[in-house]
């Protein structure tokens, strides 16, 4: 497996922020990826409040994990061009500062996954429903505001896996420590079975707060969950994604309500059919 193929996740109220969007977001999608941090060797986890470098730790191996069941493409242009359009729409975000990670998985089911600390993927199933890079940067700013909220974390650490008493404050815990490795299991599982329906809808209106920012057509992330829908829920593609996630037609719902019509505003938001990477 190799991470580095897939270089390639606080709005503190996202609806807030929709009548600035004409005033925040640039008119352009831009081609040059966000910074990289280094990158950590080590896993070192204070479970009780994990600073940004212990996330960014942490979510490297639970997407590792995922990896490791469903690798990359092979397709260098794929993996350049989501991790261009991902950063981009990141950069948008609260968190530019993360070393953002995207990357398209063999899988021929229609989903995409968020891990903590910016690490995010998109599977080829999903992918070539596309139509146009709005409908990419939709999705990816959906799983980017898993990470900017934080929602896979604050699982965690409800289930107490990151709050596990006052003797491990401060400890440094190895890779190989059965508390670390729950964690990461945990997580992985989180990654692939789905947050509550809170945290979807929360996603879907960062996402598309975050396209618009980067002067996408909005309706790119709307566009795809009626694609979704359109597929009937008996085909095996969507039976993971309708299992953990809200129906499309809740979340639709859920996001004209949300919006109303401040998305009349935004005129100059652009589809790009033509910059689609195709997969060869």
């Amino acid at each position: 497996m190799n991470m580095n193929a897939a270089q390639a996740f606080d709005l503190n109220d996202a609806l807030k922020t929709i009548d600035n969007i004409d005033n925040k977001k640039n008119s352009q999608p831009a081609e040059s990826p966000a910074k990289e941090t280094a990158n950590n060797n080590e896993l070192s986890i204070n479970l009780i409040s994990p600073t940004k470098k212990e996330e960014i730790a942490l979510g490297r191996e639970i997407a590792g994990n995922l990896l490791g069941a469903a690798p990359l493409v092979k397709d260098a242009g794929l993996q350049k061009y989501v991790n261009q359009i991902g950063r981009w729409v990141a950069s948008q975000s609260e968190r530019p500062d993360l070393p953002w990670h995207f990357g398209v998985i063999e899988s021929e089911d229609l989903n995409a996954f968020a891990a903590p600390g910016g690490y995010v993927l998109i599977t080829k199933g999903l992918y070539r429903k596309l139509d146009n890079e709005a409908q990419l940067a939709g999705v990816l700013g959906h799983e980017i505001g898993h990470v900017v909220k934080q929602h896979h974390l604050k699982v965690l650490q409800k289930s107490q896996l990151l709050n596990l008493g006052a003797n491990l404050l401060g400890s440094k815990v190895g890779k190989d420590s059965q508390t670390i490795q729950k964690v990461i299991g945990s997580g992985a599982e989180i990654m692939a079975r789905g947050l509550d329906k809170d945290a979807e809808f929360e996603a879907d209106r960062v996402g598309l707060v975050l396209a618009a920012r980067a002067g996408y057509d909005p309706y790119g992330l709307p566009e795809v969950l009626e694609k979704i829908s359109e597929v009937s829920s008996n085909d095996g593609s969507v039976a993971l994604l309708f299992k953990t996630h809200p129906t499309p037609d809740d979340r639709l719902e859920k996001l004209a309500n949300a919006v109303g019509n401040h998305l009349d505003k935004i005129t100059d938001g652009q589809a790009l059919p033509k910059r689609l990477y195709h997969l060869k």
